[in-house]
């Protein structure tokens, strides 16, 4: 599928494993894209809507370490290609080194004849 070219907020679509911690109960998952100020994470378990939670996510040079607001979650949907159980979530205490390697991943991701996905609803979400 190729992906949408959209200049705020580029994205490429990776699989790395995600931990997510709220107070009260963590929950593992695998990206599914993301970019410098937001990812979806597919997991079993989502948080619910407007939750905040902290983020690991191990990439392949190092580890990212953030807080997220949960934007979009899939808890009690269709689980399938199109609509995957999971959630969208924004990016509300980041590194600016995190963001920067992002940045650079998706535009080395982003190179002519790599397979891109996007995925438009979480720009609509996280812009509210």
């Amino acid at each position: 599928m190729p992906m949408k070219r959209n200049s705020r907020h580029p994205r490429a679509g990776v699989k790395w494993y995600v931990l997510a911690q709220s107070a009260d109960r963590e929950v593992d998952g695998v990206t599914k894209e993301i970019s410098p100020r937001q990812a979806y994470i597919r997991c079993n378990k989502p948080f619910r809507l407007n939750e905040i939670v902290d983020v690991a996510i191990a990439a392949p040079d190092r580890n990212l370490k953030f807080q997220a607001e949960v934007v979009w979650s899939n808890i009690y949907g269709y689980n399938d290609d199109i609509t995957p159980r999971g959630m969208g979530v924004r990016f509300l205490q980041i590194s600016e080194e995190d963001q920067k390697y992002i940045s650079d991943l998706i535009q080395e991701h982003n190179e002519p004849g790599v397979e891109k996905i996007a995925s438009d609803y979480l720009d609509d979400l996280t812009q509210k």
